[in-house]
């Protein structure tokens, strides 16, 4: 395996959105819990998973949730199935998690998506909520879903990871998979991959997006059981 042309770890919605600009593939971190329920969503089957800003949000970069939701639309298209809307308030009712993200229902209906359901922003736990299997996912919060829609209004290089347990995996399991999953994705015109922890004021974030960096660079340590393993990205992505 190659080795990648360079390894970026930032944090924040602009930090994600420079990235981008410069042509890096974007990964984000969003652990409580967006990139988390998103690695669920797919653990579940989901055919796509997007992350989008809610209505209104104080970070001062450009974001278009609006498109996001006609993009997830055009996507179940492909995928022949509904869109699942996961937003917050985590407690809060269903009419409270609708008002906040009317834009990107309004971009799901523009392009005759179907909304199935909308469902709270919980993590591991969000598909006992519902069927994600086949369908397209997009997730709405303050901070992975900002950052992720900051930088795909510059460039549809985004994906997302997480180390958090998730719906079907656990252990050192979503940090691999966040490895391979840079791999799968990277391409010849990107110039490297960004590690974007959604919130610099979340010590979670800022230390799986260092931990995922030091994955891909092989200098983070695997403890399984009572062994300790140093990393060979080449093997094991």
């Amino acid at each position: 395996m190659e080795r990648l042309k360079k390894i970026l770890v930032t944090s924040d919605a602009r930090g994600a959105r420079d990235a981008a600009r410069e042509g890096m593939l974007v990964m984000i971190v969003d652990l409580i819990d967006m990139s988390t329920t998103l690695e669920s969503a797919l653990d579940a089957g989901a055919y796509a998973v997007l992350g989008a800003s809610p209505d209104y949000t104080r970070v001062p970069v450009k974001v278009m949730p609006e498109y996001m939701g006609r993009y997830a639309a055009r996507l179940s298209k492909e995928g022949g199935r509904g869109i699942i809307v996961v937003a917050e308030p985590r407690v809060g009712s269903d009419e409270e998690r609708i008002a906040r993200c009317q834009k990107i229902i309004r971009g799901i209906e523009s392009e005759k998506g179907v909304v199935e359901a909308v469902l709270p922003n919980i993590g591991a736990e969000t598909p006992r909520l519902a069927n994600l299997n086949g369908r397209v996912v997009v997730v709405a919060s303050d901070t992975g879903g900002v950052a992720y829609d900051a930088a795909f209004v510059e460039s549809n290089r985004v994906i997302t990871g997480t180390v958090a347990r998730t719906y079907r995996q656990k252990g050192i399991e979503p940090a691999l998979t966040a490895v391979r999953r840079v791999y799968e994705n990277i391409g010849e015109d990107d110039t490297g991959v960004a590690i974007v922890a959604a919130s610099r004021n979340s010590m979670e974030d800022v230390l799986a997006a260092q931990f995922i960096a030091n994955l891909l660079l092989g200098k983070a340590p695997i403890i399984t059981g009572r062994k300790e393993f140093e990393t060979n990205l080449c093997d094991r992505a």
